[in-house]
């Protein structure tokens, strides 16, 4: 099929879960559909013909289901190509057998099920032939789609080690020379600044865990404006809003909140003299978590350039990768909507509550 890729992880497309399942019973019952409807010229296709020759596509594509799954390891563990000639022999092996005890029973018992015309060498070989071409199609198709979900994964995990690799720089900066700033006149302020810088960045970095909750999510924006905070002084207010019960222990991709905050102080308090209020809100609606914040900005024509979202070029990426991961992570569920009116920036993610784990 392909590479082998992580020899950890079995290649071989697993087919013990349902819907995978659902897939190899669909393209068995399409085959039917298509020989039922084919101009061959044949025999003439009747509901019971089509009930029994589906019940026994059906019964066939399960049981290859049955024994790609028990044997999915051990044939993960030989090469790709060889793996691949091995599960379509099974499934093919598996069909002959069942079609020759059709035919022996259907013969013996005189229902007439399968034509008389059609020998049993025929019935069973073509039987096993469909059979493998079937379960090559589906192992083909289940294969190249779990490479698309891999990448995806990926493609999340980078955006995340981006966002990641985005605080760092720039941020750490600020920090530091804010903390020098402090440590003659203020030592006692100083100390804590290190601390939660050190939180933050343990925090930020995850332990290569990758994902996070929202409790976690919160802590680390706290810890995020808490430094700002010294920087910018009395410019920078911040209002939490934390409208019980919320869901605290709620999984979410890591690094969906921070940034936000991080835009609205960079984006907005910063560019304005006088500062502002940063308003964060969290409350749950039925089975939503809805987090929202809002802050005070500057037109975007006097940020960074025009936008159509109101945002500028670094807020604009930041909260791309934050929607698509969370897509990601809750399907078309999450939404994530932001925009600029009335001199404030409005960001806010919709989170999906009753679902038990993300899809990763």
């Amino acid at each position: 099929m392909a590479d082998a890729g992580d020899a950890r992880e079995p290649w071989l497309p697993d087919l013990c879960r349902l819907p995978r399942l659902a897939v190899m019973l669909g393209m068995a019952e399409l085959v039917v559909v298509v020989l039922a409807l084919a101009p061959d010229g044949g025999a003439r296709w009747d509901v019971e013909r089509f009930v029994t020759a589906s019940g026994f596509s059906l019964w066939l594509a399960l049981t290859a289901s049955v024994l790609l799954c028990v044997s999915r390891r051990s044939l993960s563990r030989l090469p790709p190509a060889l793996g691949t000639a091995l599960a379509l022999v099974g499934g093919g092996t598996v069909a002959a057998l069942g079609a020759a005890m059709m035919y022996v029973i259907d013969d013996s018992l005189g229902y007439g099920l399968v034509p008389r015309e059609v020998s049993a060498v025929r019935f069973a070989w073509g039987s096993a032939a469909m059979t493998m071409l079937i379960v090559g199609v589906v192992l083909r198709y289940l294969y190249v789609n779990d490479g698309w979900k891999a990448q995806v994964r990926a493609a999340a995990r980078a955006e995340a080690d981006a966002l990641q690799a985005r605080i760092k720089p720039h941020f750490l900066f600020n920090s530091m020379n804010t903390i020098a700033g402090l440590v003659r006149h203020d030592p006692v302020v100083a100390e804590r600044a290190v601390l939660d810088l050190s939180d933050l960045f343990r925090a930020a970095l995850g332990a290569g865990e990758p994902n996070s909750t929202l409790r976690e999510e919160v802590e680390l924006a706290e810890r995020y404006l808490a430094i700002e905070q010294l920087r910018l002084g009395h410019r920078l207010q911040v209002e939490w809003r934390k409208h019980e019960p919320l869901p605290w222990t709620l999984p979410m991709p890591r690094l969906v909140l921070q940034p936000l905050v991080e835009n609205a102080v960079l984006h907005g308090i910063s560019r304005l003299p006088a500062g502002g209020l940063i308003e964060i809100d969290l409350s749950q609606d039925q089975h939503t978590l809805v987090v929202a914040v809002r802050n005070p900005a500057p037109p975007p024509r006097e940020r960074d350039g025009p936008h159509a979202d109101g945002g500028s070029p670094g807020a604009q990426h930041a909260q791309t990768s934050i929607g698509q991961r969370l897509r990601y992570a809750y399907g078309p569920q999450a939404k994530m909507t932001a925009g600029w009116a009335d001199h404030y920036y409005l960001c806010e993610l919709r989170v999906p509550t009753g679902m038990e784990a993300l899809n990763r």
